[in-house]
């Protein structure tokens, strides 16, 4: 079954010295489990209340946001119910820039924790499991401080999917990590989510990150934009090419 959150002529304000100022105003987006999106645009267009708003963790000054969910599919029939974004949490994974990773427990027993606090007796077995597919087999008993930025954010990746969310909401996963880790932890993050059917939704200023979506948009003066994916700007030039090849010939 597929699940989707839409917005639906969502804006956002907040007061600031007795000024209202306007983050962005009817916005309408629909995320669809399955699928990668990222979010760019410069510091303070609203990205992260943006993944906020998506995520059910905050209201919007106005507007709707929905979960969508479709139940008892049957061939030739879409039976969808829709839902408030509230009920979405238990189905929500988080990814932040600086980890949140609890310093006193172990990469295993923060990966273990959100199974634990929804009383499943198997949160150890599956809590390894998930971190012997982000590579840290044999971290299973170190600490935070004991790991380095690129293996917290993995430990980081791992507790967000342990429990198989729907749609995995990542605020700069790679903003405090190397080039050569931010690569490590894009492949990891995309993969595991691809494995787990999770929508992936990130806020990043790389456009290399981006540009690894399936799905780019643009936040700037409270306006979202969606911008062509390096394939299809590639499929694009090809198709002008092909089409200047052919009026070459035919001049010829």
């Amino acid at each position: 079954m597929t699940s989707a959150i839409q917005l639906r002529d969502i804006s956002q304000s907040f007061s600031l010295n007795n000024t209202e100022v306007t983050l962005f105003k009817q916005l309408n987006l629909t995320i669809r489990q399955g699928q990668s999106y990222a979010i760019t645009g410069p510091s303070g267009a609203g990205k992260s209340s943006l993944l906020m708003l998506m995520s059910g963790l905050e209201q919007p000054s106005s507007g709707q946001g929905i979960y969508v969910e479709q139940v008892n599919k049957s061939e030739g029939h879409n039976n969808q119910q829709e839902h408030s974004l509230e009920s979405i949490r238990a189905n929500i994974g988080f990814i932040f820039q600086q980890f949140h990773l609890l310093p006193e427990l172990t990469a295993l027993n923060n990966v273990a924790l959100p199974l634990k606090l929804r009383g499943d007796k198997a949160a150890i077995s599956k809590a390894k499991v998930m971190l012997e597919k982000v590579g840290l087999a044999d971290r299973f008993h170190h600490t935070p401080t004991e790991l380095s930025g690129g293996e917290q954010q993995r430990v980081a990746i791992a507790r967000a999917l342990v429990f198989q969310p729907k749609f995995i909401f990542a605020d700069e996963p790679t903003g405090n990590l190397d080039e050569k880790s931010a690569a490590q932890i894009a492949d990891i993050l995309f993969n595991c989510c691809q494995e787990s059917n999770a929508a992936l939704v990130m806020v990043t200023h790389s456009q290399q990150l981006a540009n690894k979506a399936q799905h780019v948009y643009s936040l700037s003066r409270g306006l979202l934009h969606q911008e062509k994916t390096p394939a299809e700007k590639a499929a694009q030039l090809t198709e002008v090419t092909c089409e200047q090849a052919a009026k070459e010939q035919a001049i010829c």
